[in-house]
């Protein structure tokens, strides 16, 4: 398995200490759920400057290392691989097709369906194609750029990089000069409406054209500086999950290529609006098993022959924090 940020993605450059302290947390989950199997050997990604696994062969990839290489000779090596990796530069699309290309078992959606979630106006595209509420988009293109006077609606504007991870590099914008100093950056940017609204998550899994939910989350945000920051989420804080069952449905019918873990960020006030597909392993992934009693894992693998077996030992809401600490030896 190869977490991008603690597994070497950047191991010619510093970490960044938000996108490792989230990956360590997924890792260190995902971990926990395949060594509960007691079945399968295991090979792990190591950044350098990150303390070993006690118990697992972890390959540690070092500055002079080739990370995609090293990735490449791992994957001939193995019969099943599970990346986790941001979509921006298309880094998750680029290793599933990796895999792909090897004719290895990918336990993680397939690069075309990475190719649109992982891109939110693509996925704002589908939903609106498929009648799917989610949160109106627009492209902020140069002709946006032109004219902050077109944007004077009413309200306050979320502008988000197309492919962005969470909320980095996401701002809210109330007036000419915060504009301005966006569209200054000319990069690949789309804008929405700033809505207020609960805003919750779902833990899935899909298989061709079929969802499960496993459960529901809420999400707790900061709003500095104009950015929002994930403070915690509450897994599984929801026990009702049949009114979110059909939206489920619907869109494992409007993404059949979806496969394994996905989570689903929404925004819930008079009606609920799905506003991303997140491909991948989350941060709520992290609290499911305390939460629940679930082997996601166990579940994935299931997929490969069938349908899964999710039948909850404990059900209660879990708070994991956002923030999570990373120790390089």
């Amino acid at each position: 398995m190869f977490e991008y940020i603690t597994g070497g993605g950047f191991n010619k450059q510093p970490l960044p200490d938000s996108l490792a302290g989230e990956g360590s947390l997924m890792l260190n989950a995902l971990l926990d759920n395949l060594i509960r199997l007691n079945s399968l050997e295991i090979t792990v990604m190591l950044d350098w400057r990150l303390e070993a696994l006690t118990g697992i062969n972890s390959v540690i990839i070092r500055p002079e290392h080739d990370v995609i290489e090293e990735f490449t000779r791992l994957v001939k090596q193995s019969d099943l691989v599970w990346p986790i990796a941001p979509e921006f530069d298309s880094i998750l699309q680029k290793l599933c097709q990796k895999v792909e290309s090897l004719g290895k078992i990918l336990l993680t959606s397939t690069s075309t369906a990475v190719a649109i979630a992982g891109n939110k106006f693509k996925t704002y595209e589908l939903l609106n194609q498929h009648q799917i509420a989610t949160v109106p988009t627009r492209l902020l293109d140069d002709t946006y750029f032109s004219s902050f006077d077109r944007l004077r609606t009413g309200g306050e504007w979320m502008v988000k990089p197309i492919d962005g991870v969470g909320c980095a590099d996401s701002y809210v914008i109330t007036n000419r000069q915060d504009f301005e100093q966006i569209a200054a950056r000319k990069s690949s940017y789309i804008i929405q409406p700033h809505l207020q609204g609960v805003k919750t998550s779902l833990s899935c899994l899909f298989k061709q054209g079929s969802g499960w939910l496993v459960c529901v989350n809420l999400q707790r945000f900061e709003l500095i500086n104009r950015q929002y920051h994930l403070a915690d989420i509450v897994v599984n804080h929801h026990p009702d999950l049949g009114s979110y069952q059909q939206l489920i449905a619907k869109i494992a019918s409007a993404l059949p290529e979806l496969w394994g873990y996905v989570g689903i960020d929404l925004i819930e006030n008079d009606r609920t609006l799905v506003l991303e597909i997140n491909p991948r392993l989350t941060t709520s992934f992290a609290g499911i098993y305390d939460a629940l009693g679930i082997n996601i894992a166990e579940a994935v693998l299931q997929l490969l022959h069938g349908e899964p077996i999710l039948n909850p030992v404990c059900n209660k809401p879990i708070t994991v924090q956002a923030k999570q600490e990373t120790h390089a030896s």
